[in-house]
């Protein structure tokens, strides 16, 4: 489970929608996975925690979260953001700035697609799975993967466009 573990509270971090719930989220997933450690197969460890992970974090949203609530970042999560572009060193305050907007309008285009799309374009995007490995996470064929994948650059490429113009 540790080599994963940075891509488990990534996920987690991206369903739930800030960092304090993703560490409930990966705590409750790694309890998870060690409890049926026993019963893995072998095969694609990383697959399997991030399902475990992916299972804990909707579990937890429906328990502690109405569907009608907007996920906001954490305090936390927005001073390390400008810790970070403090420390850029040679870039000019106008290139962190415009680096900042940048990264701010595709986190808002991100969290805006639905559910489904979000955590498609997150497994392939970010933490590099392959369509194998999504399929086996979220539990659809690969094909649907594929439609989703496509579905969600469709509408994270139209958001950020409007969001530019």
């Amino acid at each position: 489970m540790l080599p994963h573990l940075d891509d488990a509270h990534a996920l987690a971090r991206l369903l739930t929608g800030n960092g304090t719930d993703a560490d409930d989220v990966v705590q409750d997933a790694c309890l998870q996975a060690f409890r049926a450690i026993l019963g893995f197969a072998g095969g694609n460890a990383r697959a399997w925690l991030l399902t475990i992970v992916r299972h804990s974090a909707y579990r937890w949203l429906r328990k502690n979260r109405s569907h009608a609530v907007v996920l906001v970042d954490d305090l936390e999560d927005a001073a390390c953001a400008q810790a970070a572009i403090a420390d850029m060193g040679g870039k000019t305050p106008e290139a962190a700035l415009i680096a900042k907007l940048d990264a701010a309008r595709v986190e808002a285009a991100i969290a805006a697609i639905p559910a489904p799309f979000r955590e498609t374009v997150v497994l392939r995007e970010i933490d590099g799975l392959d369509y194998r490995a999504i399929a086996q996470v979220t539990e659809v064929p690969i094909g649907t993967v594929m439609s989703r994948l496509a579905r969600a650059r469709r509408r994270l490429l139209a958001a950020v466009a409007s969001a530019t113009l």
